[in-house]
């Protein structure tokens, strides 16, 4: 069984990385989502495991320490990180595995596993982010500004990944990345196994036998 895609969305706060990556493993069986750790509070709704592993700066520490993380990054003065077993898992199984975190842990992943797919999530323009920002709710405007500011910065990197995805409609978009996914894992460096099974079939054929 071929191994499945390292899938990592990145995109701006406010850009619909979280509905994105839900309706994607609601349509499609083939992915697991991995639960990030934080030390961050829950916002309303948010489950403990299924949308993030909340835990204290102490515990996350630790889990550093233990070197139970395979990537974690400090976002607006809370921790955020990605559990190490359970993506390997996963990947071994064939599933392609979706880790929704910030550019610096996109970064530090691409040099963990040159193999994994990179896409950066954004919405058709900065008017339209702002408006979805508001939208929501549930920040004071000076969050929202914080927000905007790191957009600006987060901007600077979006070219260090290996596709942008413009969510303008959601169906579409979830059609376009699971499309991109599929095309990804047909790459020759993600058939490494298949290829080199191949060439050793062919071998013969080369020796005239």
């Amino acid at each position: 069984m071929a191994k499945g895609v390292l899938l990592v969305i990145s995109g701006f706060s406010g850009a619909g990385k979280g509905t994105l990556v839900k309706r994607l493993t609601e349509k499609y069986d083939e992915y697991a989502l991995s639960v990030s750790m934080t030390t961050r509070n829950p916002r309303e709704g948010e489950q403990e495991g299924i949308s993030y592993f909340f835990v204290s700066r102490e515990q996350f520490e630790q889990t550093i320490a233990e070197n139970g993380l395979i990537e974690f990054a400090q976002y607006c003065g809370n921790y955020y990180g990605t559990p190490r077993a359970y993506v390997e898992q996963q990947l071994e199984a064939g599933r392609n595995v979706i880790l929704e975190i910030e550019i610096q842990g996109a970064t530090n992943i691409k040099k963990l596993f040159p193999e994994s797919c990179l896409l950066f999530v954004t919405t058709p323009t900065a008017e339209i982010l702002e408006s979805r920002l508001k939208g929501r709710g549930t920040e004071t405007d000076e969050v929202i500004a914080k927000r905007l500011a790191r957009a600006s910065e987060e901007a600077q990197g979006m070219d260090m990944y290996d596709y942008i995805v413009i969510n303008d409609d959601l169906e579409t978009c979830v059609d376009e990345v699971h499309a991109l996914v599929d095309a990804a894992r047909r790459e020759p460096v993600r058939m490494k196994s298949f290829i080199e099974d191949m060439q050793n079939q062919l071998m013969g054929y080369s020796k005239g036998e």
